[in-house]
């Protein structure tokens, strides 16, 4: 081998390595200081650098009935026979001592100010989407209900450009463990859940979008948990992420109506969303309307018993306690960008009286 090989192998191996320490490090934005560290504690349940060296006090004996079903270990906090109804939860998730909150979404929701997402209707190429996410609104919600992309697609758009102005969001298809775990483990930071018929439908959402002990995410893991995503948060992602998730669940049916109050008191829901479209697909009537104002103001009530956010399409801005709002998609952003940057240039194409483009082929 030559020494020129050598040397191209040594520097391609500190390349990798220095790839590999990158994609596992924490990494604040740009301009702002990472949390301190502490000092690494061994586990000796995981990374072995020296196999069958390791002593596990406390594992059952080899080959005996340990009776851990009826018997807990000496020092365990968990007394008596083995109860999921009585078991008292650890304190190794809990956020740290006077943890803030780092979701600005959830931060300005708490102080009561507006909040509006733009809607990412069908685009996949992450440049549009960080474009959406720099323009000023505070979430890009991502629709995954109405769109036929895939999970991919979305994760790669999120990953491209996670500490724009406006964090991720997604309306997911339908309250499902595998919906809503793809969603939060790529990194959604507000969770839309649509058609949200009955409290226990609110309930399965809420389970599947929080950690133990509010919920029953599954840590699993996932890029929201890398430190070019939300790793590098004060307190560690898992710690602290139940404090600053959005979870909104959508009433649209009247089946939905009818259980609007409990759905929207189901512990950790963040708002309800008063569904302009489909309220008035499944009534039958239209915006205006006294039966359908009755719809909206049923949604409207709930929440404000609920003492949770209230929310709508964007038009509604000015209605009464709405404070949370869905804005228009890239395409609609685009018209209205075009517009306003032409003014009244805008539309004046030149009139040619023949051929693909005259008024009459229009």
């Amino acid at each position: 081998m030559t020494k020129k090989l050598v040397a191209f192998l040594a520097v391609a191996a500190l390349g990798f390595a220095v790839i590999a320490a990158q994609s596992t490090t924490p990494q604040p934005p740009a301009g702002q200081a990472a949390p301190a560290q502490t000092a690494p504690r061994a586990d000796p349940y995981a990374n072995n650098a020296a196999p069958g060296t390791l002593t596990f006090p406390l594992a059952a004996p080899a080959g005996k009935d340990s009776n851990a079903r009826m018997t807990a270990p000496p020092g365990a906090v968990n007394q008596g026979p083995f109860d999921p109804a009585t078991w008292k939860y650890g304190p190794a998730f809990n956020p740290p001592a006077g943890a803030k909150i780092w979701n600005p979404v959830k931060l300005k929701m708490m102080q009561g100010g507006k909040v509006s997402g733009g809607t990412l209707f069908s685009a996949t190429d992450p440049a549009t989407y960080c474009a959406m996410a720099s323009a000023g609104y505070d979430f890009i919600w991502t629709e995954m209900q109405h769109d036929s992309r895939d999970w991919e697609e979305v994760s790669r758009m999120w990953r491209t450009c996670p500490n724009a102005k406006a964090v991720p969001g997604v309306r997911v298809a339908y309250t499902d463990e595998r919906e809503i775990q793809h969603a939060l483990d790529d990194g959604a930071l507000v969770l839309v859940v649509p058609t949200v018929d009955t409290v226990a439908e609110a309930v399965e959402a809420r389970n599947w979008a929080y950690f133990p002990p509010l919920g029953r995410r599954s840590n699993g893991g996932g890029q929201a948990f890398d430190g070019n995503m939300w790793g590098w948060v004060p307190g560690g992602y898992r710690n602290t992420i139940n404090d600053n998730l959005v979870l909104i669940l959508m009433i649209e049916t009247l089946e939905g109506l009818k259980n609007a109050d409990e759905i929207a008191k189901v512990p950790g829901v963040t708002a309800v969303f008063a569904a302009s479209g489909d309220l008035g697909n499944f009534s039958g009537y239209r915006q205006g309307t006294p039966d359908y104002e009755r719809a909206i103001n049923i949604v409207h009530d709930a929440a404000i018993k609920a003492g949770v956010r209230l929310c709508g399409p964007i038009a509604w801005r000015d209605r009464p306690d709405f404070t949370c709002f869905q804005a228009g998609s890239e395409t609609a952003a685009i018209a209205r960008g075009v517009a306003a940057e032409l003014g009244p240039l805008a539309n004046t194409h030149g009139k040619p009286e023949v051929g693909p483009f005259a008024e009459t082929k229009r």
